[in-house]
This record gives C-alpha cells, structure tokens and sequence, in this order.
C-alpha cells in the first residue's frame, strides 16, 4: 500500500476508535459470533461489491448487508472511513474477499474492537500466482471470482459461516446456496458456450490491468498484456512497456483494448491509436475491480459477468 493511503487509514483509526469501541458489543465474551435475537436479522459487513452481493444471495431476507466499497470504486486505492469503523463494530460477520485485496481492513477491524466473525471467501480457492513485483500481491492474484466455479466456493464459504453464526436459519441459508450455486454453474455454462463459438486465435485480450487472469485460464483466452502491467492499479506503464505492449497488439492482430469501469480510460485510448485497434469503453466497459450501478442487470455478480462475456465475444469476434 502506497505511503499516503496507510496514512490516511490511520489517521481515520485514530479519530474513530474511542467512540466505536465504546458501542461495540457484536460477540460474546468467549470472542464467539453471537446469534441475532428471534426475529432480527444477522449484522453483516460486506468488503466488496462481489462480495456483497454474494452475501445478499446466500443470506436473503435473514441477513441486514452493510457493503464498504461503492459500485465502480477501485478497492486497491479504497480507504475506510469513520462510518466504515462504526459498521464493523457493530456487525456479528464481516465478509472479505481475501487475499490481500482489502489490505486495510485488518486494522480497520482492530480500531473497531470487532470480535465476532471474519469470514474469507478465498479458502479454499486454487490461487494464480501473485505480482512478483508487488509484495502486497504476492500472495496470489485476488481476483478470484472472475471464475464462476471459484464464486460458488466463496459463496459456500459465506453459507458456512452464516449457518454456524445464525442456526436458526441454517436451513435457508443452505437452500439459498443451492439455488444460487445452480445459478453460477448456469453462468459458467453459458460463458463456456459463447467463447466455442469464438476461433481460437480470435480470443486475444487486452485489458486495463491484469484483473481477468482466472476468467482468461477458465475459458481459454490469450493474455497480450495490459495498460497497468499489475494485478495492483497502482503501478504505471513505463515508456518502453508501453511500446512493447503497443508492438504485441500489432504483432499478435489484437482487435480491441477494454477498458474497466473503475479506471479512467485515457490511456487505454492513448495505446489503442498508436496501435491501430478500437477501445470498448463507456457503457460497454468491463467490469474488472468492480460491479455496476444498484438495480442495473450489471449491478449483480451474473450480470456483470455476462455482460463482460457478451461484450468481449462481441468485440473479438465482430
């Protein structure tokens, strides 16, 4: 994490944490998850718009989501807020992606005294190896659930936590996996379907950063490169990245470079003219580090999915 964000997280802490410690009470005294009151329903803190919406899908009406991170808010740079604190601390779960995409939550949860339960969503999942280059990527890439089949393992881990912290809904939860679980193998069907459709040597992508790596292994693209040559949106293209990149796009007959919606597209356009190709961008964007606006089709996990699959087959095979 870059100097100016770890200490702008701290001085967040600083100010906050007298007068959140003082109204936690989210466990009990043996540091256990306390079960909701008959009729309430389970305090959740949800890091991701992913994330969230997974929560929302396995909990349903059982579960109040409190979500930390905006739809098309890059959640490298994201840093919590006082509000952020607070929701924490009163939560019984909080929901993370995991491997070290929120890297400033572990003290958010300290400064908030929480001590109910922290749920990683990531175990379990088979990692791509992390940016050499970057420390706080090292332990794997963290865009997990780019792979519909790594979503459904973060989606039970989710269940798992919801039945042991709110038993009296067990069963729901568990039925409300199952549904959604179906779903996701649906997603992973339909994505698997369009991209045969696709000739091989059509299926090239360039994108803003290197966000896609799962969704790329699971149906089978070329990775050319991106426009931030990081798993991290906080690196930058040197001048002579920029020329390779731009002679790879040539070399290789790339179509198109995609732009995120989370991330500025300036210089995508910039490497797309030099090398002759389009840029997909505006509502046509990818959903890379982000979902779409709440009660949009893109504003779901499946639906921004499938909007990258269509938007990408479209592209590179148009």
């Amino acid at each position: 994490m870059r100097a100016s964000a770890s200490w702008a997280i701290r001085a967040v802490i600083a100010v906050t944490t007298v007068s959140v410690v003082a109204a936690c009470g989210s466990g009990n005294d043996d540091g256990t998850s306390a079960s909701p009151a008959d009729g309430q329903k389970l305090s959740v803190v949800a890091t991701t718009p992913e994330v969230a919406d997974f929560v929302r899908n396995v909990g349903g009406d059982g579960v109040q989501v409190t979500q930390l991170i905006k739809p098309n808010v890059d959640p490298h740079e994201y840093e919590p807020t006082p509000a952020d604190i607070q929701a924490i601390g009163t939560a019984s779960v909080v929901v993370k992606n995991g491997v070290g995409m929120e890297k400033w939550l572990d003290q958010t949860i300290d400064a908030a005294g929480f001590d109910g339960t922290v749920v990683d969503t990531s175990q379990g999942v088979t990692l791509r190896k992390g940016d050499p280059d970057d420390e706080e990527m090292a332990e794997g890439d963290p865009h997990i659930w780019h792979n519909p089949l790594n979503a459904k393992i973060m989606a039970e881990n989710i269940e798992k936590a919801f039945v042991a912290a709110d038993s009296g809904r067990a069963d729901t939860y568990r039925k409300n996996y199952r549904d959604y679980a179906a779903k996701l193998d649906a997603l992973d069907a339909e994505n698997t379907k369009k991209f045969d459709a696709l000739p091989a040597d059509q299926r090239k992508l360039v994108t803003n950063h290197d966000a896609f790596g799962y969704y790329i292994d699971r149906y089978r693209l070329e990775f050319v490169g991106s426009v931030i040559p990081s798993m991290d949106t906080s690196a930058e293209l040197s001048a002579s990245q920029l020329t390779d990149l731009v002679a790879k796009i040539k070399a290789t007959g790339t179509k198109a470079i995609f732009s995120e919606s989370s991330l500025p597209p300036k210089s995508a356009e910039a490497i797309a003219q030099q090398a002759g190709v389009k840029v997909v961008g505006g509502e046509d964007a990818l959903y890379g580090d982000s979902l779409g606006t709440e009660g949009t089709p893109q504003g779901t996990y499946i639906g921004a999915e499938e909007h990258n699959t269509d938007t990408i087959v479209k592209a590179l095979g148009g």
